[in-house]
């Protein structure tokens, strides 16, 4: 599978990644309040089950992932099965994050750690879930953070021999993880280990999934998830077709003796990583746009005035200044909204509860400080185009 690591395209990989550290740290200071940036965090989990899913063919609204993260599930068996892997994808993604954060020596290129988020994933689904298909009809049975053990062929690449995998992996660990990776070059090396693991395929079913939230992995070790404010699946669902395209072609041998020292094209390699960053600084610059704080509470004042026909004017002007509160400061006690609105009690607990009626706002006890609400009823006003901005392609 060498090179692993691109010769050709490094001027512009460097401009790149340059500009994807230096947006990634605007992202982060885009929204001051840690309690806001957490609660838009969990939407673009949700999110990124959502984009990852339909990659693979599988295509859940935001409000149906929503009922499931309840436990509110479909009473079609397709639907039901496209909610489970999207909540299957949401609790991996915040387990994985989690262990980061917990084990900062942990090594996100290892075997153990590969097979950790595929056993994270798929102790998620029912056994039924638990098989593979080849392109010849044959059943394999699929065992939760095992590597496979049968050989299998990907489109018009077929992936090393299962009795292989071991070294493949040990090889893809020590070159990524290895000192000979400059701080400068941990973004284009993030690029190539998505490739090089796709092209390993080392597990029977679940390895786009798989390799996609080892991305995310790699990026928030490279410090630049931005403590998951943007998802990489986004983009690449909205060019999957591209996607697909530029795997295929970094799967080529080496075209001539110009093309590098390895058995695979490093020109190929080379332009996958420029797609793959390239992609990246996209989906950072979209986030980046719809985080802009004036923005933000634009979009939530045109919500309320627009959508919340049946209120009053004056409860619409004091939910538009609560929720602009709210965004500001993360979190208000029900008890403060008296007196920082100059309102009576009687109207002070009539609007909280309009707001909690209108799915507006959250608490995590009854008398729990108030939190804005980022849910499947206001995602398409508040946040444009994060979900239904498909495809290009």
């Amino acid at each position: 599978m060498r090179p692993l690591m691109p010769e050709q395209r490094k001027a512009i990989l460097a401009d790149i990644s340059s500009k994807i550290l230096r947006k990634s740290g605007e992202l982060k200071r885009a929204l001051s309040n840690t309690l806001v940036r957490n609660e838009l965090a969990g939407l673009v989990r949700t999110m990124n089950s959502y984009y990852s899913n339909l990659i693979e063919g599988h295509k859940t609204l935001p409000k149906d992932i929503d009922k499931a993260l309840r436990q509110d599930f479909s009473e079609s068996r397709s639907e039901q099965r496209n909610q489970m892997l999207s909540v299957a994808h949401i609790e991996t993604e915040t387990a994985m994050r989690e262990r980061l954060f917990r084990e900062a020596d942990l090594d996100p290129f290892s075997e153990s750690f590969l097979c950790w988020i595929h056993r994270e994933f798929y102790s998620r689904l029912p056994e039924s879930e638990w098989t593979t298909t080849s392109l010849t009809g044959k059943t394999f049975p699929l065992k939760p953070g095992e590597l496979r053990g049968y050989n299998v062929d990907v489109g018009q690449h077929t992936p090393p021999d299962h009795s292989a995998l071991p070294d493949f992996l040990e090889t893809f660990r020590s070159c990524y993880t290895g000192k000979q990776i400059l701080a400068t070059d941990q973004l284009i090396a993030a690029a190539a280990a998505h490739h090089r693991l796709a092209w390993i395929h080392p597990f029977g079913d679940g390895n786009g999934r798989v390799t996609r939230l080892h991305s995310q992995a790699v990026m928030i070790r490279c410090k630049v998830d931005c403590e998951g404010l943007w998802t990489l699946s986004r983009g690449l669902a909205r060019n999957r077709k591209t996607y697909y395209q530029q795997l295929a072609l970094a799967d080529q041998t080496r075209q001539s003796d110009l093309d590098g020292r390895g058995n695979l094209s490093d020109s190929n390699l080379a332009d996958f990583c420029v797609y793959f960053l390239t992609t990246l600084l996209d989906q950072i610059e979209f986030m980046l746009e719809l985080m802009e704080l004036k923005n933000l509470n634009n979009r939530v004042e045109q919500y309320i005035r627009f959508q919340l026909t049946e209120l009053s004017s004056l409860s619409k002007d004091r939910i538009v200044n609560l929720l602009h509160v709210l965004i500001h400061k993360g979190e208000l006690a029900r008890g403060s909204v008296q007196s920082i609105f100059g309102l009576k009690a009687s109207a002070s607990r009539e609007l909280i509860q309009i707001c909690f009626a209108q799915n507006l706002i959250h608490s995590a006890t009854p008398k729990g400080p108030l939190r804005i609400s980022f849910n499947a009823d206001v995602l398409e006003f508040y946040f444009p185009k994060l979900f239904t901005d498909l495809p290009v392609d």
